[in-house]
């Protein structure tokens, strides 16, 4: 079978199956064989300015050593990042009125270091940002330092988060009045950006969760949150396997509302939140 889209190039069934082996083997991303569509939106723009006439066209030039670029720019395609401000809220709620107070009073004073992984263009680690300033007012004279790390594989999304400025539209989404007010100021564009107090604390870089996360350091919580589900079995299995290896002893991991822990029993224990779910390292 063979597709050819008004983006005008051509899609076989085996060249499809070549470029999901191809994204999944560099980014995880697990495409379902039905999503050719997709990949046809998706990818119109690059192929055209490749001057390709097929897929296949493009995963030779993937091939190349020298397409280190025009790499990341197909992974950037295909990321899907859907987010918006305190998605899910009681994750939250969890990290202000449950988990901070515990980690600080195990470890008064420390410095707490929380990870963002596929953090997209920024709305979960500022908003990690915002739950610390929120933690402070509600229980002042608590003495501490946090960090907050935030990661993503497409640097397209991540120089948008570093800007930490947005439209009404995305502002929206999530973000209450009452937020938006003490923790935004409007910029001449008439977009918001986020006041420097709550953009000092997140630090941002370029991960593939199928690398490796040694380097990074110990963290006390990890956000991993509605990611899981474009991996497969094996490679979610790997992540937090892996994830496990940076979490310090008693660290927690919190994943997205649909996604579930399976067969890692001897590395996390579930805990019930009545709203909510998160892990705790064992």
């Amino acid at each position: 079978m063979s597709i050819t889209p008004r983006t005008g190039f051509t899609i076989t069934d085996s060249d499809f199956e070549l470029f999901s082996r191809f994204l999944e083997e560099t980014s995880g991303i697990l495409l379902a064989k039905h999503k050719q569509y997709l990949v046809q939106s998706r990818l119109g723009k690059i192929v055209k300015e490749q001057n390709c006439l097929s897929l296949k066209d493009l995963i030779v030039r993937l091939e190349s050593p020298a397409a280190k670029k025009l790499r990341e720019q197909v992974i950037d395609a295909m990321t899907t990042n859907e987010t918006l401000w305190f998605r899910d809220v009681h994750p939250f709620d969890i990290l202000r009125d449950r988990i901070l107070p515990e980690l600080l009073e195990k470890s008064a004073g420390s410095k707490l270091r929380i990870w963002s992984a596929a953090c997209s263009t920024g709305q979960e680690p500022y908003s990690i940002s915002m739950t610390f300033d929120e933690f402070r007012k509600k229980t002042p004279g608590k003495s501490f330092s946090e960090e907050i790390v935030a990661t993503d594989i497409s640097t397209q999304v991540l120089a948008q988060a570093k800007r930490g400025e947005y439209e009404m539209l995305a502002i929206g989404r999530g973000l209450s009045q009452e937020r938006l007010t003490q923790h935004f100021t409007e910029t001449a564009s008439g977009c918001w950006a986020v006041k420097p107090d709550i953009k000092a604390r997140v630090r941002f870089q370029s991960i593939n969760l199928l690398g490796q996360y040694s380097a990074m350091g110990k963290f006390d919580v990890i956000f991993c949150r509605n990611v899981l589900i474009y991996f497969s079995s094996e490679k979610k299995t790997e992540i937090l396997t892996k994830m496990h290896g940076v979490l310090k002893p008693g660290g927690f991991l919190i994943l997205g509302a649909s996604e579930f822990l399976s067969g890692l029993s001897d590395k996390y224990q579930m805990i019930h939140c009545r709203p909510g779910i998160i892990y705790q390292a064992i």
